[in-house]
């Protein structure tokens, strides 16, 4: 709409009619419209940044696991929304957000009151008792030394 209103003033100054103090008021009030406009695009910009993050944040989530069983897609990024608005300091999105917080389980107790618990992921225990188990082999391989069998022979 800010744009679109620049674009108003814009028209308006083209007109050959408009002089002196009213043609001073309408580049005034483009300035202004111009201004406000390029301050919504930096506001726009940073919001959508914020809640890309956000939503990649969430999605890394154990939660998300459930959310996608029960199809939440719409609930999460609603809530993504009011989130980013809280931060920006919006206190009423700010309340909106912990609602929605607490009905899609982003808290202990709203996990308690889902009845959902987040299980031990035994998968990433084996890679990482492999990884531990690789690492000592190579710590042992690391003692062993290469040694030339004529030079070891004496010949």
């Amino acid at each position: 709409m800010a744009r679109r209103q620049a674009d108003e003033y814009e028209l308006q100054l083209l007109e050959p009619d408009l002089q002196g103090r009213q043609r001073a008021a309408v580049q005034r009030k483009l300035d202004g419209a111009q201004s406000a406009a390029t301050v919504l695009d930096k506001q726009i910009e940073a919001t959508a940044a914020l809640e890309a993050e956000l939503w990649r944040d969430l999605w890394a989530t154990p939660q998300a696991v459930a959310w996608e069983r029960l199809g939440w897609t719409r609930e999460v990024a609603q809530y993504v929304r009011w989130k980013v608005k809280a931060e920006l300091g919006d206190l009423d999105a700010s309340k909106e957000a912990r609602q929605l917080g607490d009905r899609l389980g982003l808290t202990p107790l709203a996990m308690l009151r889902l009845r959902w618990e987040v299980a031990p992921d035994e998968v990433a225990e084996q890679r990482q008792e492999r990884t531990t188990a690789a690492a000592r082999k190579k710590t042992a391989r690391q003692r062993l030394r290469v040694v030339d069998s004529e030079a070891a022979g004496g010949s």
